[in-house]
């Protein structure tokens, strides 16, 4: 038996029938590369640029707080936006305390826009609108 003479399964049949998915165009401005950042799409990593988004600057103990995760979780995740030069971090202490300040960068306000600009293309495409 052939490929071609082989019967449909139902399975097939309705594959057939599901309409294709419409592709999503990148947002103005934006390149393929830039338009979905893997490094922001993460949830502790997208919370953190969303909440210094808001405020200019959080502290280690109050993301921390925000995200209810361990010290080394969020510190692994900052440390790879530091890394990317999406946040600055600034160490000082308070009261003999270590003190962890971050901020969001020029950069990662850019990066936290794109990405944003892809989820609202993708919401579009899906309503239909």
């Amino acid at each position: 038996m052939t490929a071609r003479s082989r019967a449909t399964t139902p399975v097939e049949a309705a594959a057939r029938k599901r309409p294709k998915l419409a592709s999503v165009s990148a947002p103005p401005g934006g390149n393929d590369d830039a338009t979905f950042d893997r490094l922001v799409y993460e949830r502790v990593r997208l919370g953190i640029m969303s909440a210094l988004a808001v405020r200019e600057e959080l502290t280690f103990t109050e993301l921390k707080a925000l995200f209810a995760v361990s010290d080394g979780n969020l510190s692994a995740h900052a440390r790879k936006l530091e890394e990317a030069k999406y946040l600055t971090c600034t160490k000082s202490f308070a009261q003999r305390r270590p003190r962890s300040a971050y901020r969001l960068t020029p950069r990662g306000k850019a990066a936290l826009n794109r990405y944003l600009d892809h989820v609202e293309s993708v919401i579009k495409a899906t309503r239909g609108t």
